[in-house]
């Protein structure tokens, strides 16, 4: 099994800056792609940003410039940094990871518990 522990949204006035973490802990073989989705009150969740095992990112065209998705796979870890940030960003945002797990090389997803980021304008 995989777990995932976020850290560090808050509240930010806008044009801030926040950075989020997220520690994937477990039986882990590989770590594929690890991702944010955010969660605005009254929307669907959407992706954010992601970021594959070998470095390729992908962002929401919403955010693109102004967050930035890294990893530390030593650390099974994933960071989202949001510069830059609106109103419109305030939504609780979830970390996602797929990882192939042992024993069994079994394929996982598993979704962090939520951070939630409020920008006030």
């Amino acid at each position: 099994q995989v777990q995932l522990v976020e850290s560090g949204g808050g509240l930010v006035q806008a044009g801030g800056s926040l950075r989020l973490s997220c520690a994937a802990s477990g039986s882990i073989f590989r770590i594929n792609a690890m991702g944010w989705y955010r969660q605005a009150p009254g929307k669907q969740r959407e992706l954010a940003a992601a970021i594959t095992s070998n470095g390729s990112t992908n962002y929401t065209d919403s955010v693109k410039g102004r967050f930035t998705i890294s990893r530390d796979n030593a650390k099974n870890t994933v960071y989202l940094q949001m510069n830059s940030l609106k109103p419109e960003d305030t939504a609780v945002y979830y970390c996602n990871t797929k990882a192939i797990t042992l024993p069994g090389y079994r394929y996982f997803e598993v979704w962090g518990q939520g951070t939630l980021v409020t920008v006030s304008s």
